[in-house]
């Protein structure tokens, strides 16, 4: 977070705190996922806040993962959680899970349960959600409301021994069942579950709610600024009413905007859909707005945090355009990725002046915006490759490439001329006869000659062959959760486009995974974790403009 501009109303607060000595002036964030899921880029933000505000104030931040729900938690999801914060650029204080304080909270528990704010109901899940009301009607007492403590205490443990089947019965606090905040209404504290745990195995088969799990796993910690997004508000009562009630360290609540993008989908429901149905690859497909799938389409660190400090912190819910996150990459790319050309739809260029069987070395910048960069060797030949797509037989008015007696100059090369081209029996272009000037070589140019179009080649011989993969977005429509139907029903059927023959300059042949390159004229690349035996393969990570902008 950059130190020169105005404070936003998080860095406010603890500013106040730090200056008023409160908690001696410390500062202890968490940063709290399920372990259910991989992360995506609302959570970026989050950890981009919450890793954020604790180094602008000296402080440090917790990584604790709240496994209180075994049947969709796993040690893949841990461990890509670890993987994806660490990419990012952070690192925790200290790695904890709540399943670290599943003694301490039964010891809560049994705490609310002696002074009389909790109970053991065999209610339903159907029944307790009857009884529970509306927002403008207050619910009913449950009929095992009034049991005494001893009962309860009795009950609690035998839940806890696993003398019960799951659902069997409940723990609830015993608040208001007639409070205006539906969350007071009596919240279930603990229900049964006999599922294997990720960590614990099978120790216990009681598992405590999200409610009761996350402020008192705050308050052992001593957090003091406890960061989350903007739908915890209503619970932030009762996260202070459990807290008072066991008076236990004051950790405090505070809430802020999360990040909602267009055009994708943030429910990890969804996204399980989308993997589980194979609408894509996995959790890292390219097209998926989690980390791991930004990082393997070539999406940077720096240009995410970049993202999500000018998003900014806010109160107030909004939609902010993904042509943003776009943009950032775009920045970040263009000052950091060497340049590289790649033709996808090859056509042969012979230059029929050129003698044969010679070869020269060119050369060109590996990056214009960093000269310390230096050069890279280009060979060139008599005969190359160009795009499809920069000859017309019949050019139109204001074409600059090649096509009948027009001439173009290949990047960092030479002027050529379109002398005369040859067909397929179906009629498609195979291959261009071109003369070229000798005394146009880039950087040594006196000819004189005066041309606009400046098209990429690349070496026939030398060429090395690899596959394109061109991802977009994966929906059409900027909101697909909100349409009629089934939000699968929009996704972009163009989302993904595959150019297994594409042919690229030598110098690609040493890229490795993590590299990033703007291929000349099609976009931003970097190398896929499919490359295997000799054969790279680039994912197109955005595009040079945006196109959809136009659409």
């Amino acid at each position: 977070m950059t130190t020169d501009k105005p404070l936003n109303f998080l860095e406010e607060i603890i500013s106040e705190d730090v200056a008023s000595g409160k908690h001696g002036g410390r500062v202890l964030t968490r940063f709290p996922p399920e372990p259910n899921g991989y992360l995506h880029i609302g959570h970026a933000k989050s950890i981009y806040v919450n890793f954020g505000l604790a180094k602008k104030f000296n402080g440090q931040t917790n990584l604790r993962f709240d496994d209180t729900n075994p049947e969709k938690e796993e040690t893949e999801y841990v461990e890509s959680i670890k993987r994806d914060i660490q990419w990012l650029g952070y690192q925790w204080a200290n790695e904890f899970y709540a399943s670290d304080y599943f003694g301490k909270l039964y010891e809560f528990a049994v705490t609310l349960i002696r002074k009389g704010l909790a109970y053991v109901d065999d209610s339903t899940a159907e029944e307790i959600a009857s009884m529970k009301g509306t927002p403008t009607e207050p619910g009913k007492a449950s009929p095992y409301r009034s049991r005494s403590v001893e009962e309860n205490l009795d009950l609690f443990e035998r839940m806890k021994n696993g003398e019960f089947r799951d659902g069997e019965r409940t723990l609830r606090a015993k608040i208001d069942m007639a409070s205006p905040n539906m969350h007071f209404r009596d919240p279930i504290l603990y229900r049964i579950k006999h599922v294997h745990h990720h960590r614990t195995c099978d120790a216990w088969c009681i598992y405590p709610m999200y409610d009761f799990a996350h402020g008192q796993s705050d308050s052992i910690e001593q957090i003091t600024h406890s960061i989350c997004t903007l739908e915890f508000e209503v619970h932030r009562p009762l996260y202070d009413w459990f807290i008072e009630q066991l008076g236990i360290f004051k950790s405090r609540q505070y809430e802020f905007a999360r990040l909602n993008l267009n055009y994708t989908v943030m429910s990890k429901r969804k996204l399980l859909q989308l993997v589980n149905e194979k609408h894509v690859s996995g959790w890292d497909d390219p097209r998926m707005p989690t980390i791991s799938g930004l990082r393997r389409r070539g999406y940077t660190p720096e240009a995410i945090r970049n993202f999500c400090e000018l998003v900014g912190v806010a109160r107030r819910e909004n939609v902010i355009d993904v042509g943003l996150l776009e943009h950032c990459v775009r920045e970040d790319l263009n000052r950091n990725a060497a340049r590289a050309m790649v033709v996808t739809d090859p056509i042969k260029l012979v230059i029929t002046n050129y003698p044969e069987g010679k070869t020269e070395t060119l050369t060109s910048e590996i990056n214009p915006e960093d000269p310390d960069a230096g050069l890279r060797e280009l060979p060139f030949g008599r005969e190359l490759y160009i795009e499809r797509d920069d000859f017309m037989e019949v050019p139109e008015k204001k074409y600059f490439r090649l096509g009948p007696g027009l001439m173009a100059r290949l990047k960092s090369a030479y002027i050529v001329k379109c002398e005369s081209f040859e067909k397929d029996a179906h009629g498609n272009i195979t291959t261009l006869h071109c003369t070229y000037v000798p005394e146009s070589k880039s950087g040594h140019d006196t000819s004189g000659l005066q041309v606009k179009g400046v098209i990429h080649w690349v070496h026939a011989p030398s060429a090395v062959p690899v596959e394109v993969r061109l991802y977009d977005r994966l929906f059409k429509v900027e909101n697909p959760a909100s349409e009629e139907g089934d939000f699968k029903d929009y996704i972009n059927p163009d989302s993904l486009h595959v150019i297994p023959n594409a042919v690229a300059e030598p110098w690609l042949a040493k890229a490795k995974q993590g590299d990033h390159f703007q291929f000349m004229r099609k976009g931003y690349f970097a190398v896929d974790p499919d490359s295997a035996n000799g054969k790279l393969v680039f994912n197109r990570t955005v595009s040079l403009k945006d196109s959809w902008g136009k659409k």
